[in-house]
């Protein structure tokens, strides 16, 4: 169960002890995980389980009240600084895609490169349409989100995410809300990124997903995580029995 096996790669992520509270409700609950760089990492549990919370404090979009959260050796603070530096290294893919409508894809894009990191327009034009290529869908640059597909909207945005050369992926649930023949579309971009190294925490329930990409598997429940493992005894010998009951309501 420890992380000691990792301890020769460079940690890009470790959380110690972190708590978190939605007023009474204790929403994480003494979350320990250390995540090693290149490392990919898929979280699963029921929902409420604290799961997409736990990778929202990752880049700051949640705060966590007690514990500590490193990324990338910046510790996560209200210092607005530090808030900063870990969301230049760390990019985040949501359920919805969360794109503008009234900006083309290439706008969607280009915008926090050119904002942030003030790049000239024509760098982060080629750099957008790099990454349009990379998920397939360069002919897109041009249209607006609400002529895509969901899966379409979705590689998009995984495609601005990495228009900014993270360090960090992390994933919420980024095919829940597509229909089901867009789903392979989008899990394909994860696993072509899995493949090259990028160190990725991704909420999920696709479990073949997890199978095939996963260096763990982490299953969470009420603010705590149960149980973590390789992904192939993850699933063949579950060890405590709320895996076990979890598993066998997805894994029909």
């Amino acid at each position: 169960m420890t992380s000691s096996t990792h301890s020769d790669k460079e940690l890009m992520i470790q959380l110690t002890d972190v708590n978190k509270w939605y007023g009474e409700f204790h929403v994480l609950k003494n979350i320990n995980l250390n995540v090693a760089k290149g490392e990919r990492i898929v979280i699963c549990g029921p929902s409420g389980s604290g799961k997409s919370t736990m990778i929202r404090c990752i880049n700051r979009l949640e705060e966590h009240q007690k514990g500590q959260i490193l990324v990338a050796g910046n510790e996560l603070t209200d210092d607005l600084k530090n808030i900063e530096l870990v969301r230049k290294e760390v990019g985040m893919c949501f359920q919805h895609f969360n794109l503008f409508p009234h900006l083309t894809v290439l706008e969607n894009c280009t915008l926090a490169p050119i904002w942030v990191k003030k790049m000239p327009q024509k760098e982060a034009d080629e750099i957008a349409m790099r990454y349009l290529e990379r998920v397939k869908i360069p002919e897109q640059a041009d249209k607006y989100p609400g002529q895509l597909s969901g899966g379409q909207q979705q590689r998009v945005a995984i495609a601005r995410s990495l228009c900014m050369n993270p360090q960090i992926m992390l994933f919420d649930e980024p095919t829940s809300a597509l229909d089901p023949e867009m789903v392979r579309e989008v899990l394909d971009v994860m696993v072509e990124l899995a493949n090259e190294g990028m160190t990725m925490l991704c909420v999920t329930h696709e479990m073949g997903f997890a199978r095939q990409v996963a260096d763990r598997v982490i299953f969470m429940d009420q603010g705590e995580i149960i149980e973590e493992n390789n992904p192939q005894d993850f699933f063949d010998n579950p060890q405590s029995d709320r895996t076990q009951l979890f598993l066998k309501q997805i894994l029909h």
